[in-house]
């Protein structure tokens, strides 16, 4: 059987037990519709088929037994991060399908995302390898070298940044790989400072955090209307979270993040739908960006008919 049919089995495997426990013959079954859909022979016998778990648990990370008290298979144990790697699959899977099936689905337009560097960093970090680079920041029309021990990879608005302490002026910086150059792993080897990735970004909405010793998450409250609010719950801004009051007329909902441009910028992107109740001094930035966007239509220069 050619890789592309396995990969694509192993996916609705998981799909499957993610649904419910299922016995072997649930299993094979479902598979069998599914091969008619996707054009494909997904027939296994219960060697394959523990072949099968073995590949799942080694490439998505989710362990898969046997539950004798319910007769069927299971899902025991999953790793959350590799909820995109099985997202990415899925999606591979139905670009199989949309091969015979043209023109039913429509992707953004968009540029490389640097994505063909993940796994030269992933390889650096993993061995504690510096690595250099010339990098470009949006502002500036040259390149520059950097020298980087690489500490870990985020992702923001499906882009991926590349973490890492700044040999030049010993700071930790954030790099997009989508202006990453010329990536040369060097053999130069660091010991990582006590640096925690999940810490270091814990009460930052996207990818900016403060420089300064004295900048603090602050408690913040946003009040959305009631169609606004069922999106976001749905998709919470901030893992910090918290519905502080939901009903019919408007949902409020508390977070804990710092107040940098972007999350200001998210927070103006929702309009007339969302409104901040405190801190104060974070409304009164909000109110007067909004100001500015009204002037920008009410100057007298623009007028529409």
């Amino acid at each position: 059987m050619a890789r592309t049919d396995s990969i694509i089995r192993l996916t609705l495997i998981i799909r499957k037990l993610k649904s419910k426990p299922s016995s072997f013959d649930e299993i094979e079954d479902f598979l069998e519709v599914e091969g008619e859909i996707y054009g494909y022979n997904f027939s296994l016998s219960k060697r394959t088929f523990q072949r099968d778990i073995q590949d799942i648990a080694s490439i998505f990370s989710l362990e898969i037994k046997y539950d004798s008290n319910i007769r069927a298979y299971r899902i025991v144990e999953e790793n959350p991060a590799n909820e995109r790697l099985i997202e990415a699959f899925n999606i591979f899977s139905a670009l199989e399908t949309k091969e015979r099936i043209p023109d039913i689905m429509f992707f953004e337009d968009r540029k490389p995302l640097g994505l063909e560097h993940l796994h030269g960093l992933l390889h650096a970090i993993k061995n504690k390898k510096a690595v250099e680079f010339n990098y470009q920041k949006y502002w500036e029309g040259i390149n520059k070298k950097r020298l980087i021990s690489p500490y870990g990879l985020k992702e923001f608005n499906q882009r991926w940044y590349l973490v890492g302490l700044n040999h030049e002026d010993q700071k930790i910086k954030i790099f997009g790989l989508d202006r990453l150059s010329d990536l040369n792993i060097t053999n130069l080897e660091f010991l990582e400072k006590d640096f925690n990735l999940t810490e270091y970004f814990k009460y930052c909405f996207g990818i900016i955090r403060p420089d300064g010793k004295d900048d603090q998450p602050e408690k913040v409250v946003l009040r959305f209307n009631s169609f606004k609010g069922r999106y976001i719950k749905s998709l919470p801004l901030h893992h910090s979270q918290r519905i502080v009051k939901d009903d019919e007329k408007d949902t409020i909902v508390e977070l804990k993040v710092y107040l940098t441009h972007d999350f200001k910028m998210e927070v103006l992107s929702h309009g007339h739908e969302a409104k901040v109740l405190e801190p104060a001094h974070f409304g009164k930035e909000i109110e007067e960006e909004l100001l500015k966007n009204l002037t920008q239509y009410n100057n007298g220069k623009i007028r529409y008919q």
